[in-house]
């Protein structure tokens, strides 16, 4: 496995987190419930809400976002994916081993092709990888998500654009204008940045 190192060490570190915090914003690394559910809207932009969808949740952690589609009273299949056991096993005492709508596996190979795919938080903890590693990390991880995608696919990223005293070696921040490019010339003519909330990361949309 290619990025075999910085999945490990990615594991390790949500992990570490839901053992200490919980079903918890803070246990998948959020600030507050407040900022998770505002991420929550602004991926979700990707979704026809009008009717039923599929949607695989690409680094689900305990499911926040499952439980965030029921509380809007969507209609919807839901696949939640992750690489942390710890947090699936939370997930899945949540919401119950058999769910008729809501699943949860730890190999991408059982994630189906559904009607969009999200995926929120999963690039911005690099530790110490190398950035070039990490941005070739980040683009192999958006061509899986893309091939999951029927109709599009939505993702978040801590921006270049923070406040310099804040930025800390250990976080990967993006630049927007290079993904847009990345992702109108290799995924969809139908990219939005979505740069205009309260946070200090952008959301990515691509319609397929």
């Amino acid at each position: 496995m290619k990025f075999k190192n910085i999945t490990a060490s990615v594991e390790q570190y949500y992990s570490q987190k839901i053992k200490t915090h919980g079903i918890s914003p803070q246990g998948v690394d959020w600030n507050s419930q407040e900022s998770q559910f505002l991420r929550f809207d602004q991926l979700l932009k990707i979704c026809n809400h009008h009717s039923q969808f599929s949607i695989n949740d690409f680094g689900c952690g305990y499911g926040a976002l499952a439980e965030y589609l029921i509380n809007q009273n969507y209609s919807f299949q839901y696949y939640g994916y992750d690489i942390s056991d710890l947090m699936l096993n939370q997930a899945r005492n949540k919401f119950g081993i058999v769910n008729n709508h809501i699943s949860f596996t730890d190999q991408i190979s059982k994630v189906p092709v559904s009607d969009y795919t999200v995926a929120s938080g999963i690039f911005n903890v690099k530790q110490d990888t190398r950035t070039s590693d990490w941005e070739s990390y980040l683009l192999a991880t958006l061509e899986d998500i893309s091939n999951l995608s029927r109709l599009g696919f939505a993702f978040n990223i801590l921006t270049k654009y923070s406040d310099e005293e804040k930025m800390r070696p250990d976080l990967y921040y993006g630049d927007p204008c290079f993904l847009f490019d990345y992702c109108k010339t290799n995924f969809s003519r139908n990219v939005a940045i979505l740069h205009d909330y309260d946070l200090y990361e952008f959301t990515v949309i691509v319609r397929t």
